[in-house]
């Protein structure tokens, strides 16, 4: 199959506001000033499968520019990572993808992202393409959405960088494996570099048990009541059916988990309206692990992932085995809050220390206190939700420009507060 089949587009360009100038004492006011244009695209996936995307752009210039395809973390994820209700009555939602990409477009970078597969707009979701996804469907995509981003005529072929975050970044590295030609950078945020199975377990029991001990079960009692976990956003949606899960997110109905929990543990449960930490919830969190890969539903309505996918990721290689595979040519960034519960700093610690195992020349490890999963202020039980800090983005902006060939040749991080470890010298070669 060529390239050409991969793609089907439709042209639509936009302003995006960055520059938004108020009227003041009756002055005329200069509303949008236009940064960044973009191109929606459709990405044909195979057997049937296709997915929206979108190409950003800077404004000025015809490029060609250099290229960054941004890989999205776990999850039903369109193309912007929205996180939040969709809703016009709900809040505004957050999209760090998209403000990856107009912070790049904005500064001469051209990007792309793409929805995952079955994930339309405002995050429907064909169950029979997502039902069946599995993580070499979603590593095919993304080599299918790279080859795109290097056909298009305003994009450096020769120039093209891989940011993945969390699950991203199991598919990156790969990626940039089996197109060493065409990838010259990576760049991995909220890194996953150890066993998989193991993480997981982490996010789902061993972290969620101690929360619950030590922060929910503060007079150490042993019991929790229905209606406070029914609040905690760090744990009520691990103990409830996916589908009521599903049903929450769509209504931000609190009820619909206390009565779901009700019906969990009404007959169970030794202390009316009350849930046993350890005889309770620890043994549901196990079996929701467990049933993570192991049971195999006629139709499955997941929000996250279904069986099939799990079984697959599971035997995937960790990408601590595969990281020293990347090219000694291909520039490695990687960045991860200090706050991070979902995939906690010390994985990245141990992509680092593989990197200089191998001695891999040019990579970099920035790590950011107080920051979570998607580089927002959080606490260290749970990623809050809010915008990727412009100190981040600034970072990931001028490695970028110093691994691009573009105008500055010496990285150098924007913050005080971020922990870095520069790995060789900075000095890159401006060449494409």
């Amino acid at each position: 199959m060529s390239l050409g089949l991969f793609l089907i587009s439709t042209l639509a360009l936009s302003c995006l506001s960055t520059s938004i100038f108020k009227q003041h004492d009756g002055a005329l006011a200069q509303q949008y000033i236009q940064t960044t244009k973009y191109r929606n695209l459709v990405l044909d996936l195979g057997n049937g499968a296709k997915t929206n995307a979108q190409l950003t752009l800077p404004v000025i210039g015809k490029g060609p520019f250099p290229g960054v395809l941004i890989i999205s973390g776990s999850g039903a994820q369109d193309k912007n990572g929205t996180v939040g209700s969709v809703h016009k009555n709900g809040p505004e939602p957050l999209t760090p993808y998209l403000q990856i990409a107009q912070y790049l477009s904005e500064r001469g970078f051209a990007v792309l992202r793409y929805d995952k597969r079955g994930i339309g707009a405002n995050l429907t979701i064909d169950h029979k393409i997502w039902g069946n996804s599995t993580i070499n469907d979603l590593l095919n995509d993304a080599k299918k959405a790279i080859a795109v981003l290097a056909l298009q005529p305003e994009v450096d072929p020769k120039r093209i960088s891989i940011i993945g975050h969390s699950q991203g970044t199991i598919i990156a590295p790969i990626v940039a494996i089996d197109n060493s030609t065409k990838v010259k950078n990576i760049i991995l945020m909220g890194t996953v570099a150890s066993s998989i199975r193991d993480l997981i377990y982490l996010q789902r029991v061993s972290l969620p048990l101690e929360y619950a001990e030590k922060i929910l079960d503060k007079n150490h009692t042993g019991l929790i009541s229905i209606q406070k976990i029914s609040k905690d956003p760090a744990l009520r949606l691990l103990l409830i059916p996916s589908s009521v899960a599903l049903t929450f997110l769509r209504t931000n109905d609190t009820n619909v988990i206390r009565d779901s929990l009700d019906k969990i543990f009404a007959n169970n449960t030794n202390v009316a309206g009350y849930i046993n930490v350890e005889q309770q919830i620890k043994p549901l969190l196990i079996k929701r692990y467990e049933n993570l890969s192991s049971f195999s539903p006629s139709k499955c309505d997941m929000v996250e992932y279904c069986p099939v996918y799990y079984r697959a990721l599971f035997s995937l290689l960790p990408t601590l085995s595969i990281i020293g595979n990347v090219s000694k040519s291909t520039g490695i960034l990687l960045l991860n809050g200090e706050n991070d519960s979902l995939t906690p700093v010390e994985q990245v610690f141990l992509l680092q220390q593989k990197l200089t195992e191998v001695n891999h020349p040019d990579h970099t490890l920035i790590t950011y206190p107080n920051l979570g999963h998607i580089f927002y202020p959080s606490s260290e039980w749970m990623t809050a939700n809010g915008p990727i800090q412009q100190y981040v983005l600034a970072d990931l902006y001028a490695w970028l420009e110093a691994h691009s060939g573009l105008s500055q040749s010496f990285f150098k991080p924007t913050s005080a507060s971020t922990n870095i470890a520069n790995i060789s010298s900075l000095i890159t070669n401006k060449t494409s």
